[in-house]
């Protein structure tokens, strides 16, 4: 709310109320201190001692929530444990996020510390930022064999109590593409193997050939191929000159190989913790770890469990739904992410996005990271209302009301435009719904006319 006014009221625009169902062609939105004050149909003629904000020609949703994504704060990086991000990188994912329509964000990482969202000193965010939890043995352990250099023995010594105890809104990520052979191999791991031990550079989509090749789709061997196709492979790619093929298995298999059993173990304890705890857990969800979850699902059934990045390409489309109907069927939240499968597509393409929501599968959608190549939630929410696969409100829903319901300790009182829920909004064109115009938290504005609004306002 702006200073002098005792409410803001938005007008003229549409609105989506973030239940999947509800659409007003002209609403109004009013709001006071950090509150709804009133949802409702029509149009607004008292506006006086309010801060009026003109939406016509905009729609008028909750607040995206976006509970799967990595690089928002100062700590370990990824399940890898890794060095932190750079400060200036950390902002430019939390602007990008927050221009984006985001207003709360669950970074799962988890292995960080809570008080590493805002060091000391540090430049507070407008975007809501909040932590997971993956400290257990087989988690940190797996971090370790693959990297884990932005552990301190600070890191080491946390538990998931102390994490739940500062504030922890969710378990996991349990698992991740650098410990269990995903994304983050291709575009990272592996590669720079490669060029150590050869000095070429390769793109992330020869990396994840190469493996595949050499350990199969599930690491486990099924489905490798034969000497002749890994050779050609590697002519292809102007590796031949400087590996031969024997060496190249090895490479993969010492890149990819170590973390894995330790990895699967953790979602094991991440399960249990999550039966203990009632809080949702977030679970690395590939063909390499499906079984696992189809066996936790299926034992642990108090465990609350979702299938993050359900639609993950080491799936086929025809996979991703079959796998994710029987986690569904035991009880998980299908998660989806965008990756960089709606517009950038450079290593993903959206076939296995757009065979679950056709399914009618999934339950929310996040970004995750891809490489720090994500795309917007809106865009993949715009994508999904044009090519008439979901109406507008129930494509918004899955960013909004069902993360709420999903993730309640991290968004209970947000994800619905409601009398008495958190005054978070994010205001977007009528015909594009991934060109925010204006976003706002707590009654705040943090995002006028596409622009950030600093601390001052």
């Amino acid at each position: 709310m702006s200073i002098g006014f005792q409410d803001t009221v938005v007008i003229n625009g549409s609105v989506i109320t973030g239940d999947g169902r509800t659409f007003f062609e002209r609403g109004v939105v009013r709001l006071r201190d950090d509150r709804i004050l009133e949802v409702r149909e029509g149009t607004e003629s008292t506006t006086k001692d309010a801060f009026v904000i003109d939406a016509t020609g905009c729609t008028i949703l909750p607040g995206i929530i976006n509970a799967h994504a990595h690089g928002c704060i100062h700590g370990p990086a990824m399940p890898s444990g890794s060095a932190p991000f750079a400060e200036h990188d950390v902002a430019y994912f939390r602007n990008r996020h927050l221009l984006s329509g985001t207003t709360t964000l669950l970074n799962v990482c988890g292995l960080a510390a809570a008080d590493e969202i805002h060091p000391p000193g540090a430049e507070r965010h407008s975007l809501d930022i909040h932590v997971s939890t993956a400290h257990t043995p087989s988690n940190i352990a797996a971090a370790m064999e693959i990297d884990g250099k932005g552990l301190s023995n600070r890191h080491h010594a946390l538990t998931i109590e102390a994490m739940i105890a500062d504030g922890a809104k969710a378990l996991g990520e349990a698992g991740g593409g650098q410990t269990l052979g995903g994304g983050a191999q291709d575009y990272r791991f592996i590669p720079a193997a490669i060029l150590a031990a050869t000095g070429v550079s390769v793109h992330p989509k020869i990396a994840r050939s190469l493996k595949e090749a050499v350990l199969g789709r599930s690491l486990n061997g099924d489905g490798a191929a034969d000497q002749p196709y890994l050779e050609n492979l590697m002519e292809s790619c102007g590796l031949k000159a400087h590996l031969d093929a024997a060496a190249m298995r090895e490479l993969i298999a010492k890149t990819v190989l170590p973390p894995v059993a330790l990895s699967l173990h953790g979602f094991w304890e991440i399960a249990t913790q999550s039966a203990r705890f009632g809080l949702p857990a977030i679970f690395h969800t590939a063909l390499p770890t499906i079984e696992t979850l189809l066996k936790i699902a299926a034992t642990h059934p108090v465990c609350k469990m979702v299938a993050g990045h359900a639609n993950h390409p080491s799936f086929s489309a025809e996979e991703a739904v079959h796998f994710a109907s029987g986690l569904r069927k035991r009880g998980a939240a299908i998660d989806v992410s965008t990756l960089d499968c709606v517009h950038t597509r450079w290593r993903n393409e959206p076939d296995n996005l757009d065979a679950l929501i056709e399914a009618s599968l999934v339950d929310t959608i996040s970004t995750d990271f891809a490489g720090g190549d994500w795309d917007s939630i809106l865009s993949a929410v715009q994508r999904m209302v044009t090519k008439s696969q979901l109406s507008a409100p129930a494509a918004v829903a899955l960013s909004t009301g069902n993360v709420a319901r999903t993730f309640p300790q991290l968004a209970g009182d947000r994800g619905l435009l409601e009398k008495g829920r958190r005054a978070d909004l994010t205001i977007s064109e009528d015909h594009n719904l991934s060109r925010v115009r204006h976003v706002m938290i707590r009654g705040e504005i943090a995002v006028w006319n596409g622009a950030l609004i600093d601390a001052t306002g």
